[in-house]
């Protein structure tokens, strides 16, 4: 008889204690009890261990021997997991109660879905900053070229079957298939995008994942990395699916906006609105987002942070894709 979780319960560790209990507690209420947490621990020097031990059975502690890459931790943790669907949850970021339950009702009912995400709720301490769905609104079945144009899922959002995570690993020659280890700030995002090009979506319409903004997040920092990333997940896919170009010319567009837009805003981060401004050039004035950025730039690097919470909290103003200059 398998004994096995349905859920396994991704959680990677680096130092978190100051949220990590209110993390876990958010996964011991819920609703689904078939699930257990695979915590690892990317040696910690805080209290972080000694938190997630007080759990019990229902969490099982591993301790790597060194620090490594946050996508090399995620692998780690998975060969560990032994449920049917395995969920990701960040040691800062929160669950609604009734999360796994109604997630894994849309797996059992449709056996073509490899990955079911729900709304998120971005939030800075007390204040909600935005939901993620208002800023990009999802799809469900073959949605590959949606995905790629409107992302919607967030790492602590997503569930995904075992089944179509082990099929990035046929063929694959990018560490082992899961999430690629070259990649630092995107790498769930490539293994999400991977997923949709060959299982179906689906999702929860429901603000039931919390995700934590703070100054030691990566949302507003690494804006560089994002910007080197997304055009490296553009070559992989170049390279994985023949004949992409043609098939996805507006995702292909997107992605070189999305990462023009990402190495703009770290030039004006770093005070190079010069610079800043000539990697927006090839853009038109009625690009909403690129002509905020744009004025923006002129402003020294220290209005960075306030304007940056201001466009999380305004997703709809700068909705619009935008086309560069012809």
């Amino acid at each position: 008889m398998n004994n096995n979780p349905r859920v396994s319960v991704i959680m990677n560790c680096l130092n978190s204690s100051k949220y990590l209990r209110e993390a876990i507690d958010s996964v011991m209420k819920q609703t689904f009890d078939d699930f257990e947490i695979v915590f690892w621990d990317n040696c910690s020097t805080d209290s972080s261990p000694e938190i997630a031990r007080s759990y019990g059975e229902k969490l099982r502690y591993f301790r790597g021997d060194k620090i490594v890459c946050l996508g090399a931790g995620r692998n780690l943790a998975i060969t560990q997991a032994r449920g049917e669907f395995i969920a990701f949850l960040d040691c800062d970021d929160l669950w609604e109660p009734e999360k796994l339950e109604r997630q894994v009702a849309l797996f059992d009912a449709n056996p073509r879905v490899g990955l079911v995400t729900t709304d998120t709720v971005m939030f800075d301490g007390d204040h909600v900053l935005r939901h993620v769905f208002k800023g990009a609104q999802p799809g469900r079945g073959m949605v590959f070229a949606e995905l790629m144009l409107r992302q919607w899922i967030t790492m602590s959002s997503a569930i995904v079957r075992r089944e179509a995570l082990q099929g990035l690993t046929q063929g694959s020659e990018w560490n082992g298939g899961w999430f690629d280890e070259s990649l630092n700030v995107c790498e769930e995002a490539d293994v999400f995008y991977r997923i949709a090009h060959d299982w179906e979506l689906d999702y929860v319409d429901a603000p039931l994942t919390k995700w934590r903004v703070h100054s030691s997040s990566t949302t507003f920092s690494h804006l560089e990395q994002f910007s080197v990333e997304i055009r490296a997940i553009l070559d992989k896919h170049k390279a994985l699916y023949p004949g992409y170009e043609k098939d996805y010319p507006e995702v292909v567009a997107a992605l070189t906006r999305r990462a023009d837009f990402q190495e703009a805003l770290a030039l004006w981060q770093h005070g190079k609105g010069a610079e800043a401004r000539k990697v927006l050039a090839p853009y038109s004035f009625s690009d909403r987002k690129m002509l905020a950025l744009r004025v923006a730039s002129y402003l020294p690097g220290l209005f960075f942070d306030p304007c940056a919470k201001l466009y999380l909290a305004l997703p709809r103003l700068f909705s619009s894709s935008g086309k560069k200059k012809k």
